[in-house]
């Protein structure tokens, strides 16, 4: 899911803290040239082929829902508008513009108070449907897009959505905005307002099947808003959007609250019924994740998504869970996991060497941390992809051999692609998890550090051209300490000095967008449809850039021009074989110590909502087609002052 008030979310933060949004579609970043084989340049369409309107478009094959559909599957168009819900979001906040590099933007601005052109569904793939945009047109190469606007389309002033604002919002985000625009719309040729309601952009290259859905997911702002204002600069006056709600009230970095907008233009549109059913939607912001928990059990806010197991296991005997007040629920999902891990930034001299990265996995005793920690709920990753069929399983062989095997046997990538690659099936250090064989793991791990010319020195570390082997580990959410303080343990065990740094979101942020940092625990999640945003996470032109999603620092050759075959793969099995073949280059050169995921949801929430009977496959749905009880919140009040005694 798209969040870009959340871009500089990369590491703990995100895994702890929930930011719910109602906005939907995956996640897209920059996109790049496709191999020559692959791109065609820009011709004219001829015009026996002048494309048609089209209501929605899927990534590859047709999108699930037709033309007259009426409403997602997964909503009840029947569910009653009122009431409040209060959300709880971690850090703080200073800014109500989230398409910035600057400052911490507020939970909910993105998806509430702003729209897309297309938006995305939770029960498909990749596909896309009409929002502000009421159709599309693209030709079969997908070297332009034209959106037509609806003409009811309005901006809570009530002044029209035009496609010069469209255009307007193209060209401020490409010079003003969050970095990450200009690498998502980097192959963006022009934008063009061929009248009011239509507005075409022009790509630089064809044969990107994901061009033109990135572009529907661009959110649109008004022109007439923002002409007197500085876009660039961090403000906390609540902005015009089109948006199903709009801000009532702001507590900086404390609290925010939004209200449902009145007769709001696109409340009857199908791809919109039975969601945004909520009066008002609140969030308030912890700086400390035990107290945020102990916020919830006393009431202070409704829905909590648990990403910690230790608390999912032994802090939910509280007596509002007991009683029956707090629902808790574990609910299976098939999204893929993505990868979450120590990533290492390699920009650093003691991380260059993919032996060194490699040895550093065998000091985590991820058997045991699971056990002690986690109940033993979750399960090792080994893949940039898990969860998902976009994972490389096994050994390779038929199409992603045939990719990997190109460029190995080609010059111009010799080192890129490790042997094992294409010989062997990636797997994490293993132990019994009873924390008495690690002694094994360590002397393969010492054994690797000596082949890399790290030896004891006489202070009792290792030491490589007279300089110690010492770093630190940089974190924002004291959820993880406990994980890492073993590894720590283990580190020294081998003559490493590991430390671990723990600040506050802003300083978090600041670090990272700087690349400030030695070690991180960092989250890459991934989408059902990889594409341009991988340029982002991997590409070499993205790993100086400020801000971007590269922290790692990868410019791997290999790795640029695998992005490019994924993002002009001309079907779903050459995307995956491709992804298979990604997936496997990024492994074997060691860029991070996988951690760990799981398959299903831990939510619990007080029992006066309700929910459609279908949860989409990839997605949650909580909160925007859950709804208030009024007869559930009546009951719940009740049953609290007759145990409470009041």
């Amino acid at each position: 899911m798209f969040k870009p008030e959340n871009l500089w979310r990369v590491a703990g933060l995100a895994v702890f803290a929930l930011s719910l949004t109602f906005a939907s579609g995956a996640t897209r970043a920059a996109d790049v040239p496709a191999m020559k084989q692959d791109v065609k340049p820009v011709v004219e369409t001829p015009a026996a082929a002048v494309p048609q309107p089209q209501y929605g478009v899927a990534m590859h094959g047709t999108p699930k829902y037709g033309p007259d559909f009426q409403h997602l599957d997964y909503v009840n168009t029947d569910a009653p508008k009122g009431g409040e819900i209060y959300l709880a979001d971690a850090g703080t906040f200073d800014n109500l513009n989230p398409f910035i590099l600057k400052g911490v933007a507020a939970p909910g601005t993105a998806g509430l108070l702003f729209q897309t052109l297309m938006v995305g569904t939770s029960d498909e793939a990749f596909s896309e449907y009409g929002l502000l945009a009421q159709s599309m047109e693209m030709p079969e190469d997908r070297s332009w897009v034209v959106f037509n606007l609806r003409p009811q389309a309005k901006w809570n002033d009530g002044t029209p959505v035009t496609a010069q604002d469209v255009v307007w919002t193209f060209h401020t985000l490409m010079t003003k905005g969050h970095p990450f625009y200009r690498a998502y719309y980097a192959k963006v040729k022009d934008a063009t307002a061929e009248s009011p309601t239509r507005v075409k952009f022009t790509f630089t290259m064809a044969g990107n099947r994901e061009l033109p859905l990135i572009m529907g997911q661009m959110p649109v702002l008004p022109e007439h808003y923002w002409k007197d204002k500085d876009f660039s600069k961090t403000t906390l006056v609540p902005p015009l959007g089109s948006g199903p709600y709009e801000v009532d009230k702001v507590d900086p970095g404390r609290r925010i609250t939004y209200k449902r907008v009145k007769n709001w233009w696109a409340a009857g549109l199908p791809i919109v019924r039975g969601q945004y059913n909520f009066d008002a939607i609140t969030y308030d912001m912890y700086r400390d994740e035990t107290v945020m928990l102990q916020a919830f059990f006393a009431g202070a806010y409704d829905f909590r998504l648990e990403n910690i197991a230790k608390a999912w296991h032994t802090e939910y005997e509280q007596k509002p869970v007991k009683e029956g007040w707090i629902r808790k629920e574990e609910i299976h999902n098939s999204l893929p996991a993505g990868m979450q891990a120590f990533a290492y930034n390699i920009r650093r001299d003691i991380f260059k060497d993919p032996r060194v990265r490699h040895a550093l996995n065998y000091a985590f005793d991820f058997e045991w941390s699971n056990k002690q920690f986690a109940y033993g709920d979750y399960t090792r990753t080994a893949s940039y992809f898990d969860n998902s069929e976009l994972a490389a399983t096994g050994k390779p062989e038929g199409r992603e051999l045939e990719i990997l095997k190109k460029y190995k046997d080609d010059p111009k990538y010799k080192g890129d692609v490790p042997d094992e690659a294409l010989t062997e099936a990636y797997a994490n250090p293993k132990t019994s998890g009873t924390g008495r064989d690690m002694r094994a793991n360590l002397s393969t791990a010492r054994q690797m550090l000596e082949a890399a010319g790290w030896h004891v020195g006489k202070s009792g570390v290792l030491e490589k051209d007279g300089k110690p082997f010492k770093f630190e580990i940089l974190i924002n959410s004291n959820a993880f300490e406990r994980w890492i303080n073993p590894f720590i343990a283990n580190l020294k065990r081998l003559g490493i000095r590991a430390t671990l740094r723990f600040v506050d979101a802003a300083q978090y942020q600041n670090r990272m967008d700087s690349f400030d940092f030695d070690m991180t625990v960092a989250t890459f999640g991934q989408s059902l449809s990889p594409g341009n945003e991988q340029r982002d996470f991997w590409g070499a032109e993205k790993a100086d850039v400020k801000g971007s999603r590269n922290i790692i620092g990868i410019k791997n050759p290999v790795v640029d021009d695998l992005i490019d075959q994924i993002v002009s793969a001309p079907d779903r099995q050459e995307l995956i074989a491709r992804t298979h073949a990604l997936d496997r280059v990024l492994l074997w050169n060691f860029y991070v110590i996988p951690q760990w995921h799981i398959d299903h949801y831990r939510i619990a929430y007080w029992d006066k909502f309700g929910r459609p009977d279908i949860t989409p496959k990839y997605g949650l749905g909580a909160p925007n087609t859950w709804w208030f009880d009024a007869r559930k919140a009546a009951a719940l009040q009740d049953k609290r002052k007759g145990k409470d005694g009041k």
